[in-house]
């Protein structure tokens, strides 16, 4: 260490003249701490709620969906689904009927996201046992009323006030896509269909559970005027297998190439997604949100780090006497400026280093113990999502690094003046 460090150092432990150099002192790291903690327990906040996000995307959404890139079907995707279900890697290929229809029950109605699956299919491909808050699995077989059967999502069943499976039928209307359509009877212009309910659904997700109706594809096909057409192809990865590669192979198989969403200058068959791009929206916005949240937090960090060049303008007052006594012993004044320089970076630091412990205590804390809950819905709250993660520590860092390095530069320079002016 050197000498100027060293005295810096003395300086910083050393008993001041005036008490409120000390309290001064005491603000200024008290005030990089809590500013330096609240930034770390905001990262690691938006940190858990990506990750509450992909849990509750996990339990509905299968891990790749292959989609036409022209028109809106593919055409013969029953033997489409077949031959993607022997790829390595591949556990389950599904292929999924989805499109807007009208669902009436009772003097009540709503639009509804449709979704025609195969039941057995489907409860390999997602976790919806695991979600079902009332009645029963979607199955492929008949309900005791001799109707098909349908799984609705919480918000259906709350605007239609349908709770209770086994309720009256659900009646499903979809616009013809082909035939003519005679005007005197408006009727002629939809194909309909009944269902019983067999069971209410909550995901977790709002797009999902607003608005979805899962039936056989069989029913959806029948409503919509497809035969083996589908909509979209629904994949879940085996065990073990990283769904970004499984997404890439079936990429490869059907388009020839391993590019997975639609880039500019696509031109293929079919637009594969896995997971992480069925989500890039959601993922993006918490991400975006995550860092304007930590920029406003940095800038309270700097306005804290102000309280530090006060305190270091206290300390070059106060220890004039000391500067001059080691400027006649043939100090130079920029060694005396470093001085200060140095105890700035101690204040900086010291205050970086207990607000870092702080902050990653509470959220280690928060995210082994959960002692903050939030309500979800649900009859029991969760703990409050956290997730702390290294490489923001990192970022966190930097900014110390940064701001001492600016307060040292300016208490350096404050300290340089004053004794230039006490020479004159």
């Amino acid at each position: 260490m050197s000498l100027t460090a060293r005295i810096a150092w003395r300086y910083l432990w050393k008993k001041k003249s005036h008490g409120a150099v000390s309290a001064i002192a005491a603000v200024a790291v008290t005030g990089v701490a809590v500013a330096t903690a609240a930034i770390i327990c905001v990262l690691s906040v938006f940190n858990g709620f990506r990750d509450l996000l992909v849990s509750t995307s996990d339990r509905i959404m299968p891990d790749v969906v292959v989609a036409p890139h022209e028109g809106k079907v593919i055409d013969d995707a029953d033997m489409l689904a077949d031959e993607l279900s022997q790829l390595r890697g591949v556990d389950v290929a599904m292929p999924v009927v989805e499109d807007q229809a009208l669902v009436i029950f009772g003097r009540r109605e709503m639009p509804v996201m449709l979704r025609g699956v195969d039941p057995e299919a489907f409860r390999r491909i997602t976790s919806i046992d695991s979600l079902i808050i009332a009645g029963e699995p979607l199955a492929a077989d008949l309900d005791a009323s001799g109707l098909p059967g349908s799984l609705m999502s919480v918000g259906v069943g709350s605007r239609l006030q349908a709770y209770n499976p086994g309720e009256d039928p659900l009646f499903l209307f979809a616009p013809r896509r082909e035939g003519r359509i005679n005007p005197n009877n408006p009727a002629t212009s939809f194909f309909t269909d009944s269902v019983a309910v067999v069971g209410v659904f909550q995901s977790g997700q709002g797009e999902v559970d607003e608005s979805t109706l899962y039936v056989p594809i069989d029913v959806a096909r029948g409503l919509f005027q497809y035969d083996v057409e589908a909509t979209g192809i629904h994949i879940k990865a085996a065990a073990g297998e990283d769904i970004g590669e499984v997404a890439e192979r079936v990429a490869r198989k059907l388009n020839g190439v391993a590019t997975l969403g639609r880039p500019d200058g696509f031109d293929a068959d079919y637009v594969v997604r896995d997971r992480a791009r069925l989500q890039e929206t959601n993922f993006r916005m918490v991400e975006i949100e995550k860092w304007v949240t930590a920029l406003l937090l940095f800038f309270i960090l700097v306005i804290a780090s102000f309280n530090i060049i006060s305190t270091l303008t206290m300390f070059v007052l106060e220890k004039r006497r000391s500067m001059g006594a080691l400027r006649s012993m043939g100090m130079t004044a920029g060694r005396l400026g470093g001085i200060f320089a140095w105890e700035s970076m101690y204040v900086t630091l010291l205050g970086g280093l207990g607000g870092v412990l702080l902050g990653v205590g509470a959220t280690l804390a928060q995210q082994h113990f959960g002692l903050i809950t939030m309500e979800n819905g649900a009859l029991t709250p969760i703990p409050y999502p956290v997730r702390f993660r290294p490489d923001d520590l990192w970022v966190v860092v930097a900014a110390i690094l940064a701001i001492g390095g600016i307060t040292a530069l300016t208490a350096w320079s404050f300290a340089r003046s004053r004794i230039s002016e006490k020479r004159r």
